[in-house]
């Protein structure tokens, strides 16, 4: 049976998860309307209101529209969204990042970076795959493609320099940064 109490409890469990932004009416910059839609969960939110000196990790997808300064690394499955109002000055690791506010310093996207249309990047950029919507800033040292490929060419340039210190000739030539190739 009904009662007016039920209503009443009811109704103000309903306007307060509107007012926090979690409710069902979204607006396009919103947490859940950048997250991956294969997950139940809403993002974990830092506002606008918010400002944050220090490092910041978590296991779980997060969406910044205020202030961070210093670092911020999230788990290998998470992806990190800056809104519009975002203003970060640290440097950012995420499997990955959508940049809609400023950014300034290390940005890792072990997958994916995708700067939207009102997105600032100043600083380095390492990600697997880039996505630069119209109207968008990019500044700095851009390394785009399989970064697990160039981690192994690195290390096995760093082996086979280990290799020739030590006397060894190296049994196969060592692929050099600038492109060419050194017995």
């Amino acid at each position: 049976m009904w009662k007016k109490e039920d209503a009443r409890s009811q109704g103000v469990a309903e306007n307060s998860s509107a007012a926090s932004g979690f409710g069902k009416s979204q607006s396009f910059d919103s947490p859940s309307s950048f997250s991956d839609s294969s997950r139940s969960a809403v993002a974990a939110t830092i506002g606008q209101g918010i400002r944050i000196k220090g490092e910041v990790t978590g296991t779980e997808d997060l969406f910044v529209d205020g202030y961070v300064e210093g670092k911020l690394n999230l788990a290998a499955d998470c992806s990190l969204t800056i809104g519009p109002n975002g203003n970060i000055k640290a440097d950012l690791v995420a499997r990955e990042i959508i940049v809609r506010g400023k950014v300034e310093g290390k940005v890792i996207a072990r997958d994916k970076l995708q700067i939207g249309s009102t997105g600032e990047i100043n600083g380095e950029v390492q990600t697997g795959r880039l996505a630069i919507e119209d109207g968008a800033t990019l500044r700095g040292k851009v390394e785009a493609g399989r970064m697990e490929t160039q981690k192994t060419a690195e290390s096995k340039t760093a082996a086979a320099a280990a290799a020739s210190a030590s006397g060894n000739p190296s049994p196969q030539p060592t692929a050099l940064n600038s492109g060419t190739v050194a017995n």
